[in-house]
């Protein structure tokens, strides 16, 4: 069994974050899709142009998912949860690795405020002070939940104790405004529930969620856990939406639309 270890910063791959250390690193090669713990291009091998917010020139180069590439995904996902350790770890377990999500998130926390402002025009100071260190402070209270199994309403009210049941696949649609928090803020609670996950962020903001994915890398979830599928809406995430393999849908709406499927 798969068991939470301390990822120290030296034992980080090549590959996954420390190539992730600065924004300009990230955008040096075209960006690839993370299914099954690899980086990989798209089926079609096509791309799309990410483009600067303030100047409207292209700064990346994405590859362009569609429901081939899905259903890679969601294939990956459900061996993860259905064969794979992660909905077996203790609930303490997977919060020591969305722990350690967390300091890589704050260790490269100006490279996120930097891309914030880059891909949709949120000013770098107020990232700085408002957009990452809520992303850094979501996974740190899923963490603790992870521990505690309880919620604090308010700074001297009750707690409230919150179950977390494994349901399965989750798919997450993102929506382009402040890419990192919404991200955080829908993968950590359906990771510390134990699901796995396909992320789809928006094809105007995916740069903060593919360097996420590398983060990730460097904790070493299981492969399957999370697979992150960039591409257009029309295309990805419209094939995610009706996917049969997905268990729970987040879509990008206050109410947090959650579809079942019959499966699981």
């Amino acid at each position: 069994m798969h068991t939470a270890t301390a990822a120290r910063q030296d034992d980080l791959p090549r590959g996954g974050a420390r190539r992730a250390r600065t924004w300009k690193a990230l955008l040096a090669k075209p960006r690839q899709l993370l299914i099954n713990g690899q980086w990989v291009n798209a089926a079609s091998r096509k791309t799309f142009p990410t483009y600067n917010a303030e100047t409207g020139e292209v700064i990346a180069h994405v590859a362009e998912g569609n429901r081939t590439d899905v259903d890679r995904a969601v294939a990956a996902a459900r061996v993860a949860f259905k064969c794979g350790a992660w909905p077996k770890l203790a609930d303490s377990e997977r919060g020591a690795l969305i722990w350690q999500l967390a300091g890589l998130v704050e260790e490269f926390a100006e490279a996120f405020a930097e891309l914030e402002w880059l891909e949709h025009g949120e000013s770098v100071a107020v990232a700085r002070v408002a957009a990452v260190p809520t992303a850094i402070e979501n996974l740190r209270r899923t963490a603790d939940w992870a521990a505690a199994r309880t919620i604090s309403l308010s700074t001297s009210g009750p707690k409230l104790l919150r179950t977390a049941v494994p349901v399965g696949v989750v798919g997450q649609i993102v929506s382009w405004n402040f890419p990192l928090i919404i991200a955080v803020s829908k993968v950590a609670w359906a990771l510390v529930s134990g699901c796995t996950l396909v992320l789809k962020p928006a094809e105007q903001s995916p740069l903060t969620a593919l360097m996420l994915g590398e983060l990730i890398q460097g904790v070493r979830f299981p492969k399957g856990v999370v697979n992150i599928v960039t591409g257009y809406g029309e295309t990805a995430a419209a094939a995610l939406a009706v996917h049969a393999g997905v268990d729970r849908l987040i879509v990008p709406d206050p109410a947090e639309l959650w579809v079942p499927h019959d499966e699981c």
